[in-house]
């Protein structure tokens, strides 16, 4: 198995798996933190550096907000992983050239559970 041997490189993780990594350790928490308790939560293999890397990032998509403490900055995310998935999948839906053909899909995909859920949902919002 790669990256699993004592002298061999660990496996690296794109920088969306980082980003979304990052986002969860922000979400699991109340307050704002810093990339020194982000890296500890999230292990031994990212470098520091690595981890305010992908924060700065995620600051320059408006994904999350940085608080000015001294020369120690931390963060918190700009919004919750719901509102998140929600403009994803509105993005998604404007990208695409069939959006009634792309919610067909997805909707076969939920369980049932999700589709009651959704229908509920429908009935009580009405779009603007």
């Amino acid at each position: 198995m790669a990256g699993s041997g004592p002298h061999e490189r660990p496996v690296r993780r794109s920088a969306g798996e980082l980003e979304a990594a990052v986002l969860a350790a922000l979400w699991a928490v109340e307050h704002p933190r810093t990339p020194a308790e982000i890296q500890a939560e999230l292990g031994g293999d990212l470098a520091y550096n690595t981890v305010h890397t992908i924060l700065s990032r995620l600051y320059d998509k408006g994904l999350v907000l940085r608080d000015a403490d001294g020369r120690r900055g931390s963060y918190r995310p700009a919004r919750d992983a719901a509102e998140l998935a929600a403009e994803a999948m509105h993005d998604a839906l404007d990208r695409g050239p069939d959006p009634i053909a792309a919610l067909q899909h997805f909707v076969t995909g939920l369980s049932a559970d999700e589709a009651r859920a959704l229908r509920e949902l429908l009935d009580e919002e009405s779009p603007p």
